[in-house]
């Protein structure tokens, strides 16, 4: 491994403003003071039990590893555990109460509006994720589930989710085609289709989201948001292991930085952003198992890339030959087309600003031009969570940009790529998959002693 100040010049040069760490090492939290880098520190499962026992212990973990350190080092969330319920549930019983005892111990040190406590989970405590709309946290953690869901909605915190349409493909028997894992176009035939809600699902990282937001509502509990604090693909894997390759893990990756980086959320959800970290920067060599568990690292230790990444912002990944816009057809009737412009800028929540009178695309004033701002704009921000381009056939896609002047479509390579804004007090996590944030227009990496983690809000 680099040393914590080399680790912390290479996030620097990958532009990355958010890390997790599966810890709170001291030497690389003192390497990063002064970096204005958003850190996620950790509780590991061995601290959970002695801080959910005892309110000193946890004001003592306060002290030394955050108090410590801000605001010179710019901690911003705490991960309580990894996959606490699946991976050591005998500490369950003590979990909320740990967190109770941190955030009691941030809100002494005047820190708890900096500073969110939350712990992330797995899908396996969904035993049923799919479809979406009929999963439900496994009923033996409804109590503390339902106390954790409660202590994130008082504290204005967030639900950590560990996502990973890897395990979910390899271990689902062949239910599910390789390329819904890896964020690529499904033939209409091959949809995938929530037959409760009818909302498709180009992905199985959003299925998972969703089937999350659900599994709350069906505890009554919702307006709490989701940060994907872990997800991932190995490069490399044993002879049993096809799936892991450097071809897959770039794909996975990168469609997902493009997919996070639009904004929006799942279809259940569309205007809440799926904020996302990166499972993780530098492989782990010493790890236990299959050839996979040790090769998800992005970078390799001298700060080269394993594959291509587009890590520094949607600009990169927008701005390329590949794009695809959504224009109103040449033939189509002028009134289906206002019925289409009114349904995109209001319930379709298109932003319709550019094309009012004296805007960049209010000229030239007809309603086929400004149906094809609208229609893009929707198809921009939705077509990744199921929105099509369609507007009652009066609507169709091209490669060719359709900006002009100093009107500018969405999507375009020319398009402004600033960040949206993060849930509440959204951070940088890193954490350790299997036991143990990052805006896509600003990557983020999760890091522990032994390795970093990329996020993406």
């Amino acid at each position: 491994m680099p040393s914590a100040s080399d680790v912390v010049a290479i996030v620097k040069a990958h532009q990355i403003t958010h890390i997790r760490l599966y810890d709170a090492d001291s030497h690389m939290l003192k390497a990063l003071a002064g970096s204005g880098i958003e850190v996620t520190v950790g509780v590991t499962n061995e601290e959970v039990l002695g801080i959910g026992e005892s309110a000193s212990a946890a004001a003592a973990w306060i002290n030394k590893n955050v108090a410590a350190y801000v605001p010179s080092t710019n901690i911003t969330a705490i991960a309580v555990g990894s996959e606490v319920l699946s991976s050591i549930p005998n500490a369950a019983p003590v979990l909320v109460t740990a967190m109770n005892n941190l955030h009691k111990s941030l809100v002494a040190a005047n820190l708890n509006y900096q500073v969110k406590v939350s712990t992330p989970q797995s899908m396996d405590i969904i035993p049923k994720p799919f479809p979406p709309s009929t999963a439900t946290f496994n009923s033996s953690w409804n109590s503390t589930v339902y106390q954790l869901l409660q202590f994130l909605k008082n504290t204005d915190s967030y639900y950590m989710l560990n996502a990973y349409p890897y395990y979910g493909y390899t271990n689902g028997n062949g239910i599910f085609p390789i390329d819904y894992a890896l964020f690529k176009p499904l033939p209409s035939v091959k949809q995938i289709v929530d037959p409760n809600t009818l909302f498709h699902y180009n992905s199985m990282f959003d299925a998972m989201v969703d089937a999350t937001y659900y599994s709350m509502d069906a505890l009554n509990m919702s307006a709490i948001p989701i940060v994907v604090t872990e997800t991932g693909w190995p490069w490399q894997g044993g002879s049993n292991e096809p799936d892991a390759t450097v071809e897959n893990a770039e794909t996975f990756i990168n469609n997902l930085i493009r997919r996070v980086s639009n904004n929006s959320g799942p279809p259940s959800q569309p205007t809440i952003p799926i904020n996302t970290y990166i499972y993780e920067l530098f492989n782990e060599d010493k790890r236990p198992g299959p050839v996979s568990e040790k090769n998800w690292g992005l970078l390799f230790t001298n700060g080269s890339d394993v594959f291509p990444l587009s890590l520094s912002g949607s600009s990169q990944i927008t701005g390329n030959s590949t794009a695809v816009f959504c224009v109103a057809k040449d033939d189509a009737s002028e009134d289906k087309l206002r019925d289409g412009l009114n349904w995109a800028c209001g319930q379709g929540k298109a932003n319709c600003s550019s094309i009012q009178s004296g805007q960049a695309c209010y000229l030239p004033n007809n309603i086929k031009n400004h149906a094809s701002y609208a229609y893009n704009d929707y198809y921009q921000k939705m077509h990744t969570v199921g929105g099509t381009c369609d507007f009652d056939g009066t609507a169709t896609t091209t490669n060719n940009d359709p900006s002009y002047g100093s009107c500018i479509f969405t999507g375009s390579s020319n398009s402004s790529t600033g960040g949206g804004a993060l849930p509440p007090a959204a951070s940088g996590p890193i954490s350790s998959r299997g036991n143990t944030r990052l805006p896509v227009s600003k990557v983020q990496f999760l890091i522990s002693a032994a390795c970093l983690v990329v996020v993406l809000l």
